[in-house]
């Protein structure tokens, strides 16, 4: 509905798609809660489905820079947008390597399969809803951002490694 009104010119809107988020403060997500969250717990993390697949990620403050830069630009309304990312797309088990780094610890995790997933939704909810977004973990999850990137050469995005260690260094 919205992209039919943009493309009558009856609605002046632009899209800004997204991978997952991962980031400061309380940000919710899988790779939040599941991972990044138990380390800096000192807890054993857990990775959805698969701990081999390259993972796209999005870091909250650039979402917000982008969408802010979007917002600004007249040119890029009328269009979908896909949102700046890392582009060395890492896996949860290069993730976790970079966090033993930083915490300067051994850390072990653990892969949730994806039955455990369906098993668990039968008593949590939001579980039930988690188990549309499984395919996206089972294979690579490659988020192109090379039209952003093209628009917008100066934007500068936080690497995987400076987020995670921002993630586990926050107070």
């Amino acid at each position: 509905m919205l992209l039919e009104e943009m493309a009558a010119g009856t609605v002046e809107a632009l899209i800004g798609r997204a991978p997952e988020f991962y980031g400061p403060g309380k940000t919710k997500s899988w790779s939040n809660v599941l991972v990044f969250d138990r380390i800096r717990a000192g807890k054993r993390p857990f990775v959805p489905v698969s701990a081999s697949t390259r993972r796209s990620l999005i870091w909250t403050p650039d979402a917000g820079r982008a969408l802010a830069l979007l917002g600004n630009t007249p040119d890029a309304f009328g269009q979908t947008w896909h949102l700046p990312i890392d582009q060395n797309r890492l896996t949860y088990r290069q993730m976790i390597e970079i966090a033993s780094q930083v915490t300067d610890r051994k850390i072990r995790y653990t892969v949730l399969p994806r039955a455990a997933f369906v098993a668990g939704a039968r008593f949590v909810p939001a579980l039930r809803e988690a188990n549309e977004l499984l395919p996206r973990y089972r294979g690579d999850n490659l988020f192109d951002t090379s039209r952003f990137a093209e628009r917008f050469p100066d934007f500068r995005v936080t690497s995987y490694r400076r987020g995670i260690e921002e993630i586990l260094t926050q107070s």
